[in-house]
């Protein structure tokens, strides 16, 4: 039922990522899925990035795949995942790299919402609200 999976992870939280790429590995294993994890690196304002180091932008993404890699590694979760390292809103991304992989589930993770939360909305409850293919909340 689910072949193709995405998992977005949110690298600065990745201690909190074991639970979601434990349920993910069960989710892939039941369906002879295909996992792709994804990890978006939120946008850094054109002020700042000027300050930056020109390289600055391949290094984040090559340290990303490889915390990536260690996660699929620790999780012992199947060689052919996929990685994804984007940059841009969370949200969106998620939705764009959802179509560009023709995923058939979003397994996301949730926090306990805060009051920002309940005013902007989390990036899982956008996800719930504008994807077009299921999406499971692990909370």
């Amino acid at each position: 039922m689910f072949k193709n999976i995405l998992v977005p992870i949110d690298l600065t939280h990745a201690e909190k990522s074991s639970a979601l790429l434990d349920r993910a590995k069960e989710v892939a294993d039941q369906h002879s899925g295909k996992l792709t994890l994804l990890n978006v690196i939120p946008e850094i304002p054109p002020y700042v990035t000027i300050e930056l180091p020109k390289d600055m932008h391949e290094k984040v993404v090559t340290n990303a795949r490889a915390k990536l890699r260690e996660l699929v590694k620790k999780h012992k979760i199947s060689a052919s995942t996929e990685f994804m390292v984007e940059h841009g809103h969370p949200m969106q991304e998620i939705l764009k790299a959802a179509t560009s992989t023709h995923a058939d589930l979003i397994l996301v993770a949730s926090h306990q919402p805060g009051l920002s939360d309940y005013l902007l909305g989390s990036v899982a409850g956008k996800v719930v609200r504008h994807a077009h293919c299921s999406v499971m909340v692990l909370r």
